[in-house]
């Protein structure tokens, strides 16, 4: 707890320090605190050149973040939530501690210098390097290292955008993709103890400032869904542009990577001379298409330029989040969408607003399939709650839809192109080719169905695993008996039966992979599951976690860790 605590004031710390430093550089490099809401402005710091400065400013950040994140972090590179959600997977949870400095200052610099991404990535990467640098200096278990690193991203969200509960769902939704009780409170402390850090240094205001919005009529809920569904496909199609982009910059350059961003930055720059609005993160935008200041027209060249400008951005080589701009996608899609449904059906569509706030949580869930932090995050980034059901709808939607087109998410294709299966049970293929029918026990004596419970609960006593299977009187397979699902069952029922105790878990068939097993292990405890034949009506055998551990131990190579 003490630890939790701590991390989540050096990240609310790191936070307002990495808030200062975009402040900072975007002056710098700009001359305004935001360039994307001043139009093609000329910068005060080199006014004899006009709004061309703009060509330069991402090639004067790339010239020094470029050398900086080659030579020190090259994990900084990128949007930085793949790398955490790598390394809590597959890494125990260890971070190199020059992460956070070096991730802040890239990010910064390609932020402030024009780069079209956000600092939610950056943020939860520095957040997470301060926890895993903790649990290092405390040689803290593996468990404990990856809470630590949760924490620190719980941590930087809460502290950034002011959203204390959407730091916490997304550190547990998205980085440690488990919602384990004891975890979920110690992030819950760091993402307070940030949060009112953060507050107390940059207020306790809503993230953006947008208009009320409420349903006007029931008929919405279904320009809600639609909305919903064009979203995902939108989110979907933002993940693979991405991506493409990336590629086509791998194939295009050959110099030396860390002059890669500097020279892409013409690129770059080329867009914001075209378009000012890409220029950074770009709320004030974001918050304009909202309000109705755009046409619908506009707001789809915003659309698709914002694709474009992040695509660029992450495939040139630079630092940052594709969270904010999944944001600024929504509002484009969604006010444009409102806009157009309200000259279809005056009468019906209700305030254009209301599709741009919705647009954004569902283009975010679409992309990154997180359905409870796209709800919580909209939320408290608004403050709006009276739109919170067409939100869910919408979010819900878009989530199926993403799910439908791609396997992967925004963040976890990144690391499928690296050969990275974050599902993947048995990552080093230590279970390749192995088959529960070579690794499976003799099955212990099934219980008949109608055996007395008395009777049922003596056997379980004798029984190795504490469960047996229980078959009809013909000998048909029907489930799995617990002995502590008949305690239960004799405590709670009044004229308990064994019927009542039956379970019946995953099948497994000896050709099955062990390695699809794992999981269904895991639930059982030290239970095993039974291994039943091609129908599934006779039990032939039983599997357990120490059978496939045995079997490892006898394969050739090194045995299992």
């Amino acid at each position: 707890m003490l630890l939790a605590v701590g991390v989540g004031a050096a990240a609310g710390l790191g936070a307002i320090a990495f808030r200062w430093l975009i402040g900072a550089f975007t002056r710098l490099l700009s001359g305004f605190p935001d360039y994307a809401a001043v139009g093609h402005a000329a910068n005060p710091h080199v006014p004899w050149l006009g709004r061309y400065f703009v060509l330069l400013a991402p090639v004067v950040a790339g010239l020094v973040y470029g050398p900086l994140v080659h030579r020190f972090a090259r994990e900084a590179r990128g949007h930085g939530v793949p790398e955490v959600m790598y390394a809590v997977a597959r890494r125990g949870g260890r971070i190199a501690p020059q992460v956070a400095v070096v991730k802040a200052l890239a990010s910064a610099l390609c932020i402030g210098g024009g780069g079209s991404v956000g600092r939610e990535g950056p943020i939860v990467q520095i957040g997470s390097a301060l926890g895993s640098t903790a649990g290092r200096l405390t040689r803290a278990d593996e468990t404990g290292t990856k809470v630590l690193v949760a924490c620190g991203a719980a941590g930087g969200i809460a502290a950034t955008f002011n959203a204390p509960l959407a730091g916490v769902f997304f550190a547990m939704e998205l980085i440690l993709r488990d919602f384990a009780a004891e975890s979920f409170g110690l992030v819950v402390l760091s993402s307070v103890t940030a949060s009112v850090i953060g507050r107390a240094a940059l207020g306790d205001t809503p993230f953006l400032r947008l208009p009320a919005f409420h349903v006007e009529h029931l008929s919405q809920y279904l320009l809600f869904a639609l909305l919903g569904v064009v979203a995902g496909a939108v989110g979907v199609a933002f993940s693979r542009i991405l991506y493409l982009v990336e590629d086509a910059c791998d194939f295009l350059w050959r110099g030396p990577e860390w002059l890669r961003p500097a020279i892409g930055g013409l690129a770059l720059g080329g867009l914001l001379l075209l378009l000012p609005q890409m220029y950074g993160v770009g709320y004030p935008v974001l918050e304009n298409a909202v309000g109705g200041r755009y046409a619908v027209g506009f707001l789809v060249l915003l659309l698709a330029a914002k694709i474009a400008a992040t695509s660029l951005t992450i495939g040139i080589g630079g630092s940052g989040g594709v969270f904010a701009p999944s944001l600024f996608m929504g509002a484009m899609l969604g006010a444009a969408f409102g806009q157009s449904a309200h000259a279809l059906v005056p009468g019906a569509a209700g305030q254009v607003g209301a599709y741009g706030l919705i647009g954004m949580g569902a283009v975010f869930a679409g992309a990154a399939r997180a359905p409870i932090t796209a709800v919580i995050i909209l939320f408290e980034l608004t403050g709006e709650y009276s739109i919170i059901l067409p939100l869910m709808t919408a979010i819900v939607l878009a989530t199926l839809v993403g799910r439908l087109l791609s396997h992967d998410t925004v963040y976890t294709l990144k690391l499928r192109r690296r050969g990275v299966d974050l599902e993947e049970p048995d990552p080093h293929g230590l279970l390749r080719g192995v088959r529960a029918g070579a690794v499976m026990e003799a099955a212990p004596e099934p219980l008949d169905l109608h055996t007395g419970l008395t009777k049922a609960a003596d056997a379980l006593a004798d029984a190795p695993r504490g469960a047996l299977p229980v078959v009809d009187r013909d000998g048909g397979y029907l489930g799995v008996v617990a002995a502590a699902t008949v305690a239960e069952v004799l405590t709670a029922e009044d004229a308990p039966t064994l019927a009542q105790a039956v379970r019946r878990p995953a099948a497994v068939t000896p050709d099955t992979p062990v390695a699809e097993v794992i999981g269904s292990l895991v639930d059982a405890g030290g239970e095993g599951l039974p291994v039943l034949d091609q129908g599934g009506e006779k039990v032939v055998g039983w599997i357990t976690d120490r059978t496939v551990l045995a079997a490892l131990h006898h394969r050739p190579g090194p045995p299992p860790r």
